[in-house]
């Protein structure tokens, strides 16, 4: 079984940055694509961004662009996010997410496998 651990949450003010972790262990072939996913409060949790295990293709979603980055490193087995400029309305638990699919889903139903999360709080 694929199993994920997210590191890297914390508190922090606004416009302050945090870059988040997320380590792989037993990873499937069959896993090809990888995503961070996040659940404000009260909210459906959604993607915010992903990225294809080759890194040909990387998503980021409309809310976050240009201040968050996701990455990879294949043979380390490893997912960044970095997020630069933060606001309140990111407050949530990100999670990451490994998929099947060769190209990125936003569906959270189309991952297989999910990290039990770590919180980001922005304060201001």
């Amino acid at each position: 079984q694929v199993r994920l651990v997210e590191s890297g949450g914390g508190v922090v003010q606004a416009g302050g940055s945090l870059k988040l972790t997320c380590t792989s262990s037993g990873r499937s072939l069959s896993q090809n694509s990888m995503a961070w996913f996040r659940q404000a409060p009260g909210k459906e949790r959604r993607i915010v961004a992903g990225v294809t295990w080759s890194g040909h293709v990387t998503y980021v979603a409309d809310s976050v662009e240009g201040r968050f980055t996701i990455s990879r490193d294949t043979a380390k087995n490893t997912l960044w996010l970095q997020m630069n400029s933060l606001k309140p309305e990111d407050t949530a638990v990100y999670y990451c997410a490994a998929s099947p699919a060769s190209v990125i889903v936003v569906v959270e139903n189309e991952y297989d496998y999910w990290g039990k999360g770590t919180q980001v709080t922005v304060s201001s």
